[in-house]
């Protein structure tokens, strides 16, 4: 049972390579690699950051332990409870406000930290009113502040996002660098032409990583086909309409596989989408194909529609 991710190599490693350069490469460049390392996993993704950029970032302190000691993990996400014996002395932590400057003390952390400034994500951050107080409080824990971060939203122009970015540039000081993200190489490039005194340093993942998705592909292997007519089938005992052939893909909810919006199926075969029997479940997902319609056999391959940022692929293969 596998799902697999295909890649051609030579137009992926072309991609990466020219975000990078667009972007600004070391030093004006954080490539970000956490959580399912945007399909690829993350060690793979780590070997390319380690070749353009001397900082990379993670998603929590659970996922820095990854970055080679050579370079410096900055994590993304405030640290709540628990702070790993794994955490890399060199990680540079993110605080949004003074009760995550606390917990880090209550942690007996003495590293440095970024300052997260509040964006239109309303996802943690410091608003400007917030600011002093926060670095007032880096500064009594003895900590050292590395910079400053805004994360603009997915969603909008790019402009807005060079907007939102612009007004805090005129709030905070210029003597440390600007971590932002999500805005492509022409406003970042606009904004530091405007900004010459200032360090703007990008972040950036799925646009680094995935890009052009003709380059990757994403299927599962066919296991089994049954011809049934009506009864029930699957792990609910879900009633079957009619005659036609159950259809097992051998991958499900273990690889991050869900429906897509409108709780539309992600298979495709012959240019046609399957339907599911029931949600994906575990290692594998039951498809209920109908009489008279084009039906896989086992040993096909069958396509599947899902955001590579939440998928764990079996196996990738590289042509």
């Amino acid at each position: 049972m596998t799902l697999r991710l295909t890649v051609n190599r030579q137009a992926w490693l072309g991609h990466v390579h020219t975000q990078a350069e667009l972007l600004g490469n070391s030093g004006l460049l954080v490539p970000v690699v956490k959580g399912n390392g945007y399909g690829f996993g993350r060690p793979i993704l780590i070997e390319q950051a380690t070749q353009f950029a001397s900082e990379i970032a993670v998603g929590t302190v659970f996922e820095a332990h990854d970055i080679p000691a050579s370079h410096t993990p900055i994590v993304l996400t405030p640290v709540g409870n628990e702070l790993p014996t794994s955490l890399p002395s060199n990680a540079v932590l993110v605080v949004g406000s003074v009760h995550h400057v606390n917990t880090l003390v209550s942690h007996g952390w003495s590293g440095r930290v970024i300052i997260k400034l509040r964006s239109s994500v309303q996802r943690f951050g410091a608003a400007s009113s917030e600011v002093a107080a926060v670095v007032d409080a880096v500064n009594a824990a003895g900590f050292k502040q590395h910079g400053w971060s805004v994360h603009p939203p997915l969603d909008g122009a790019t402009t807005d996002h060079a907007q939102e970015i612009a007004q805090w540039l005129s709030v905070v000081p210029n003597s440390l660098p600007m971590y932002v993200s999500h805005i492509d190489a022409d406003s970042l490039k606009a904004l530091r032409a405007a900004n010459q005194q200032r360090n703007i340093i990008a972040r950036s993942g799925t646009s680094l990583w995935l890009g052009d998705k003709s380059m990757l592909a994403l299927d599962a292997d066919v296991l089994d086909v049954n011809h049934v007519n009506g009864g029930t089938a699957g792990y609910r005992n879900t009633p079957i309409a009619g005659s036609g052939s159950l259809v097992v893909v051998g991958c499900g909810s273990s690889h991050g596989v869900t429906a897509n919006a409108g709780d539309l199926s992600p298979f495709h075969f012959a240019k046609q989408r399957l339907a599911m029997l029931e949600p994906p479940h575990m290692h594998s997902t039951i498809l209920f194909i109908q009489d008279g319609s084009t039906c896989p056999t086992v040993g096909d391959s069958v396509d599947v529609q899902q955001p590579l940022t939440r998928v764990f692929v079996d196996t990738i293969s590289w042509k």
